[in-house]
C-alpha cells in the first residue's frame, strides 16, 4: 500500500502521517540521520480515507475493509511504533490522534470509518496509560463534519441539486444531524485545537477524547 498522508514538518519537530509499515521505517531513519532533527516532540496522526461510496458497507470486499483499516488504524499505531523512540521524554511530548465522530455516533454509511475511528478512540487511552511514565501525553480530537475541499464540493452539488444556497443546504443539513451550530468545522477550527494539545499550556490533558462538532455528540446516536 503507498502512504495515505505523510507530512514532516522538521522545522517545527511535527511529524504528521498514516503510514504502511516499510514507508514509516523509511521516514523514522530518514530524519534520525538528520542530527537537527532526529528528536521528535510532536506527533499527529490525521490520515484517512473520504467516503465516496454510498453501497451498504456491509457487503464490501475484505480487501475494501482492510484497505480502510491499514490506513487508519494501523497506519497511526505505525507511525506511533517507529518514531517513538526519537520522542523527547521532557515532558514536550505529544502523541495528538484525529479521528472522527463516526467513532462515537451511528454516521451511515460509514461503517467501516466508524471502526475504524472508534478504534483509535480507543487506542488513544491505551497508549496515554503506556507512555504517561515517558512524560508524553496522548490525545484525540473528534471532529464532526469538517469543511475540506472534497465536502466544499459535495455541498455545491447538492444544493445546486435541491435548487438551495450552499449556506441554506449546509444549515438544513446540519439541523437534521443534530449538529446546533448548523454549520461544519472550518479546518482551521480543528488545527487550531491539535496546536493547543501539542503546547506547553496542554501538559496536563491525558488522554482525553475531545469533541469539536458543533454539538453533535449531545444527540450522538
Amino acid at each position: 500500500m503507498q502512504t495515505a498522508q505523510f507530512a514532516a514538518n522538521v522545522a517545527g519537530h511535527v511529524l504528521v502521517g498514516g503510514l504502511d509499515s516499510v514507508a514509516a521505517k523509511s521516514a523514522a531513519e530518514a530524519l534520525k540521520n538528520e542530527p537537527p532533527f532526529s528528536a521528535l516532540n510532536i506527533v499527529v496522526n490525521n490520515a484517512g480515507v473520504p467516503v465516496t461510496r454510498s453501497d451498504r458497507q456491509i457487503f464490501w470486499a475484505d480487501q475494501d475493509w482492510r484497505d480502510l483499516i491499514e490506513v487508519k488504524t494501523l497506519g497511526a499505531l505505525r507511525v506511533v511504533r517507529e518514531f517513538l523512540p526519537m520522542m523527547n521524554r521532557d515532558g514536550t511530548g505529544r502523541i495528538i490522534n484525529v479521528t472522527g465522530a463516526s467513532g462515537v455516533a451511528v454516521w451511515c454509511p460509514a461503517l467501516g470509518h466508524g471502526l475504524n475511528n472508534a478504534a483509535l478512540i480507543h487506542a488513544t487511552g491505551y497508549l496515554a496509560q503506556d507512555l504517561w511514565a515517558e512524560r508524553i501525553t496522548v490525545n484525540a480530537i473528534i471532529p464532526g463534519l469538517v469543511g475540506t475541499e472534497f465536502r466544499e464540493t459535495w455541498a455545491a452539488a447538492l444544493a445546486a441539486q435541491q435548487g438551495k444556497s450552499r449556506d441554506r443546504f449546509l444549515a438544513d443539513f446540519c439541523r437534521e444531524r443534530g449538529i446546533f451550530m448548523e454549520r461544519w468545522a472550518e479546518v482551521e477550527e480543528v488545527a487550531d485545537l491539535a496546536v493547543f494539545l501539542a503546547s506547553d499550556r496542554a501538559k496536563y490533558i491525558n488522554g482525553t477524547k475531545i469533541p469539536i462538532d458543533g454539538g453533535f455528540s449531545v444527540n450522538s446516536r
